[in-house]
């Protein structure tokens, strides 16, 4: 089975590989579900890392449906990606009324190759997710992103699973929304899912000394002093019970 993490640093993008994980799905600004990283970013991770990158490709937070501009972004920034070698890039585009917009995502698609995309969790937001998912294949993704449409995987398996059925071997399917080691199982066990996504990110305290504890620079309630990071550990003990799913499913 295949682990993939989300992660927005290149030290969160190395505890991933070291803890076993197969793929690093790269984004910046997750406080926002992940936005495109930087140029600098991408060209970092991928030095240090030898699993697969995928680059989040997505120009601002909110919704899935773009103006043309927010599109040629998303043009320019996967011409970006590919030319620093990453493997894939994750992305989705809907359409005012909820439906995948087939047309402007098989272009995408067509651009990005030979690198792989992946249709992230605008699949969740979309209509009807039956239709959504054939739209999907028909704009030749690889595979996408899913919690059943649900807040999470655990309540979300059952609709998880009818996707996998319906997908067969036309698109991967990877299973996302708070998989965790303790859950990982129950999850594969009900969607037959081969595929797999986590954050497993922790706050971590900043080592920063002095502290101005009156300024705050984001939204209200952020912290500048705390940073949430992937640590190896907690990637192992995840991959550790994606194995032993693997062998209870067999």
């Amino acid at each position: 089975m295949e682990l993939e993490i989300c992660v927005d640093s290149v030290e969160s993008a190395i505890a991933a590989e070291a803890g076993g994980a197969q793929r690093v799905e790269l984004c910046s600004a997750l406080s926002e579900g992940g936005l495109t990283p930087s140029a600098g970013l991408m060209r970092a991770v991928r030095s240090r890392v030898g699993i697969g990158v995928f680059a989040m490709i997505r120009p601002r937070g909110g919704d899935f449906y773009y103006s043309e501009d927010e599109f040629a972004i998303m043009h320019d920034d996967i011409a970006c990606a590919k030319e620093l070698g990453v493997a894939g890039v994750v992305l989705g585009l809907l359409t005012k009324d909820g439906e995948v917009d087939v047309e402007r995502t098989a272009e995408l698609v067509a651009q990005a190759r030979p690198m792989q995309v992946t249709f992230h969790r605008a699949l969740d937001m979309a209509r009807d997710l039956d239709a959504a998912l054939e739209d999907v294949v028909r704009t030749g993704a690889h595979r996408v992103l899913t919690s059943g449409g649900a807040q999470n995987a655990m309540l979300g398996s059952a609709r998880a699973a009818a996707l996998v059925k319906a997908a067969k071997d036309r698109i991967g399917v990877m299973v996302c929304g708070n998989v965790r080691p303790e859950n990982v199982q129950q999850i594969a066990q009900t969607t037959g899912a081969r595929e797999f996504h986590a954050s497993l990110r922790r706050p971590v305290p900043s080592p920063v000394t002095y502290r101005n504890e009156g300024l705050n620079l984001g939204d209200e309630g952020s912290d500048e002093y705390t940073r949430n990071v992937v640590v190896a550990e907690d990637v192992r003990n995840l991959r550790l019970a994606l194995d032993n799913a693997l062998i209870s499913v067999r």
